[in-house]
């Protein structure tokens, strides 16, 4: 269940449905970039039942949106709550994908090394 608009919009909303359904075949993907505000709060809420990570960049700023993320944060985050599972890179930069996509991976390696 990914934090995204309808049911998941909320951090409440995501952890009542996984709690409630409580099956270890429903987590959570939390996507960095779905809670628009307060984002750091909200996503504490949720990684504890996450499975997937998505790292959300915005080179060229973004497509619909853009966020100024702390990612050094973020990277503190996932290890403050043990999180072992995938990351994953979502680039919704304007930016042509060739320059955008290594750029956001080196940042990601950079502050997860």
């Amino acid at each position: 269940l990914e934090n995204h608009w309808g049911l998941g919009r909320t951090p409440e909303g995501v952890n009542r449905i996984v709690e409630s359904v409580n099956s270890p075949w429903l987590q959570v993907t939390c996507d960095v970039g779905n809670f628009l505000e307060d984002p750091y709060d909200k996503l504490e809420m949720i990684i504890p039942h996450a499975s997937m990570v998505h790292m959300k960049t915005y080179y060229g700023s973004g497509l619909w949106y853009t966020l100024d993320l702390d990612y050094p944060r973020l990277a503190s985050m996932v290890r403050r709550h043990n999180y072992h599972g995938y990351l994953s890179l979502e680039f919704e930069g304007k930016e042509d994908p060739r320059t955008g996509v290594p750029k956001s991976l080196a940042m990601l390696r950079k502050v997860f090394a």
